[in-house]
């Protein structure tokens, strides 16, 4: 089934893949003069033929070069055909490489071991070429179409990852009917829109080719973050990027790790602008939206142009919370609190009137997440109590001092005889 139309391009680029040189088969015989029968047959037949008188010279080409079927004697001095079959099948790199075994023995248990060692086929000498031939271009078919498969397979995983993490693209490929279609579902999801504050009047003010640079370089460390706490990539929208946790893959804690990922990113943005990688960036800030509930989830659009994207309610209004969000900050919904109350501090805003609503929506302004951090989380993913002790640090004015006060009550890592606990206090 073709997935997007960046798929029609792949779909391409394999089909050049399928254009190979002829099939090369690797002849395998202890008698010199079988050897140099089939290698002029088969050379006629337009295939390249490579020749081993015996077994273990047999190992040593298929290790130098795969061929891509194996023409094989069962009896021969020192490695016989049984113990070269059994080496290509378990062997992860040659297992799907047809074996035919070629015998002059006619004791019936031959044959039958040959199949149990992972034989395809099995022909008694003398035989017919032409019957021998018709075996091996059937096949040959067969494992032109897996190879091919394997190649789309690749591709697609590589497309994939673009957009998720390994483990989810790894679980998506394994039931790609499920996930790979048009259609959607109810699913219970987070979804993170995060902006860049001053992008415009630094867009006026550089060149094109550097605004490109600069968007490259900051969506490319968000996009890491959603990855590492287990969240799913659905789109760049301009200067903002949007991701959700719980699609495809849940987890018992999605709200946690899309509150921990904003986090992450505030401080990733602010590492940037550290780290000086252009002037313009001192100017500029990260305002991120995150909202929690039932949304519909699944691929989007046609069959030759999908998008795997999160569609209701629940998005808008964590759009809406993103376009609320000033430089630095997070604010999050109702929901979204509730599932994460037990690891984060927040001031409750006035209640906002989100177009489309009714009635107006009780949002947070996060002030801190801290852990235990969950047990599912990535190695390297940022630790949310280190991002507690830099928040209530960098928070102590005079308009938010009780909150900052709890932020330091409540953190593990800041101890009563420690200056800053006590400075704040004093403030």
């Amino acid at each position: 089934m073709e997935l997007t139309s960046q798929d029609n391009g792949l779909n391409r680029i394999t089909q050049v893949l399928d254009k190979t040189s002829p099939s090369r088969i690797l002849v395998v015989d202890d008698e010199v003069s079988n050897l140099e029968l089939l290698n002029v047959q088969l050379t006629r037949a337009g295939y390249i033929v490579d020749l081993a008188r015996g077994g273990a010279e047999a190992l040593e080409k298929i290790a130098a070069q795969p061929p891509d079927l194996v023409l094989l004697d069962v009896v021969m001095p020192k490695v016989d055909g049984f113990e070269v079959c059994t080496f290509l099948k378990n062997n992860l790199a040659t297992r799907f490489v047809p074996v035919v075994m070629i015998t002059g023995l006619e004791e019936k248990q031959y044959k039958i071991r040959a199949l149990e060692v992972g034989a395809d086929d099995f022909l008694k000498k003398p035989f017919d070429f032409y019957e021998l031939l018709a075996r091996v271009r059937s096949l040959l078919r067969i494992k032109a179409l897996h190879d091919r498969l394997e190649k789309q397979n690749v591709l697609l995983h590589s497309i994939l990852s673009r957009y998720m993490a390994e483990d989810l693209t790894s679980h998506i490929l394994h039931d790609p009917e499920k996930y790979l279609k048009l259609g959607g579902e109810n699913r219970f999801v987070t979804v993170l829109f995060a902006d860049i504050r001053g992008f415009h009047s630094f867009f006026g003010a550089v060149s094109p080719t550097e605004v490109v640079e600069v968007l490259n370089l900051i969506f490319a460390e968000l996009t890491k973050v959603v990855f590492q706490y287990g969240g799913t990539f659905d789109k760049y929208l301009g200067d903002a990027i949007m991701a959700f946790f719980g699609a495809p893959i849940s987890h018992s804690d999605d709200s946690l790790r899309a509150v921990g990922a904003a986090v992450a990113m505030q401080s990733v943005f602010q590492e940037l602008i550290e780290r000086n990688v252009h002037p313009g960036l001192k100017d500029l800030g990260l305002g991120i939206g995150i909202n929690t509930g039932e949304a519909i989830v699944g691929n989007v659009g046609s069959e030759k142009v999908m998008d795997y994207t999160v569609i209701g309610d629940v998005a808008n209004v964590a759009s809406r919370f993103q376009e609320m969000a000033g430089k630095g900050q997070v604010i999050i919904g109702q929901t979204t609190y509730e599932c994460v109350r037990e690891h984060v501090v927040v001031q409750e805003m006035l209640c906002q009137h989100v177009e489309g609503r009714d009635e107006p929506i009780v949002a947070y302004d996060l002030k801190g997440c801290f852990g235990p951090a969950t047990e599912e989380l990535p190695v390297g993913a940022s630790s949310p109590a280190l991002a507690l002790q830099d928040s209530a640090r960098g928070r102590l004015i005079a308009s938010e001092v009780l909150c900052a006060v709890q932020l330091i009550r409540r953190q593990p890592l800041l101890e009563p005889s420690q200056p800053d606990f006590d400075v704040a206090l004093q403030r």
